[in-house]
C-alpha cells in the first residue's frame, strides 16, 4: 500500500481490508498504522544489516577493488529499490525527528558505514591510504552519497542518466573514496 499511496493517507480500515481482516484484528497486533510500519521497517532493517556481507573479506587492492565497489553499489541500490516504499517512510520519519525511524535508518546505514570505516583504517595501516584521511568521515560521506543516490534512482532518468551509466560511475566514486586512487583496468 505504501508504494501506491502516501504514508499519511493509509488508514487502518484500508490496511484491514487489504489484509482481508477487520480493524479490530489489526488493533490486536498494532496500535495504529505507524506501529505496523515500524514493525515492517524493523524487519527490513534486519535484512539491511546483511549489507555488510557485501564488504566482508573483500579486497580493495588492484582490479579487485573496482569489483568490490561495483558489488557494493549493486547490492546497495538493489536493497533500496526492493524496499523503496518503506524506506521513504523511514526517511520521512527520521527527517521529522522521530527517533524510532532515525534508529532504523542508522541501523541500515551503519552496517555499510562501519565496514567501510574499518576498510579505510586497514588500508591506512598498510600505507595504501593517506593518513590525513578520516576513515569515519570518508565512510560516512560515501554511505550518505549511496543512500541519496539510491533514493533518487528514478530521478536520474529525468536527467537522461540510464541505470547502466549510473552504477559504474557511482562505483568509481566509491572506489576513489575508499582507495584514493583511480581504478586499475
Amino acid at each position: 500500500m505504501l508504494s501506491s499511496s502516501p504514508y499519511r493517507d493509509v488508514k487502518v480500515i484500508d490496511v484491514a481490508r487489504k489484509a482481508g481482516t477487520s480493524p479490530a484484528t489489526f488493533y490486536q497486533y498494532f496500535p495504529d498504522v505507524e506501529g505496523a510500519v515500524l514493525e515492517i521497517a524493523e524487519q527490513m532493517a534486519a535484512e539491511g544489516a546483511q549489507l555488510t556481507q557485501l564488504l566482508e573479506g573483500r579486497s580493495w587492492v588492484g582490479k579487485a577493488a573496482l569489483q568490490t565497489s561495483q558489488d557494493l553499489v549493486d547490492g546497495f541500490l538493489d536493497f533500496w529499490r526492493k524496499n523503496d516504499a518503506i524506506l521513504r517512510v523511514v526517511d520521512l520519519g527520521a527527517a521529522e525527528g522521530d527517533k524510532r525511524f532515525y534508529k532504523i535508518r542508522m541501523k541500515i546505514l551503519n552496517s555499510v558505514n562501519n565496514s567501510l570505516t574499518d576498510t579505510v583504517k586497514e588500508l591506512q595501516s598498510k600505507g595504501k591510504v593517506d593518513k590525513d584521511v578520516s576513515p569515519a568521515a570518508m565512510a560516512g560521506s560515501l554511505v550518505a552519497m549511496l543512500a541519496a543516490v539510491a533514493s533518487h534512482q528514478r530521478g536520474f532518468q529525468t536527467w537522461g542518466v540510464k541505470q547502466a551509466e549510473l552504477k559504474p560511475n557511482l562505483a568509481l566514486l566509491v572506489h576513489l573514496g575508499v582507495t584514493g586512487k583511480k581504478p586499475t583496468k
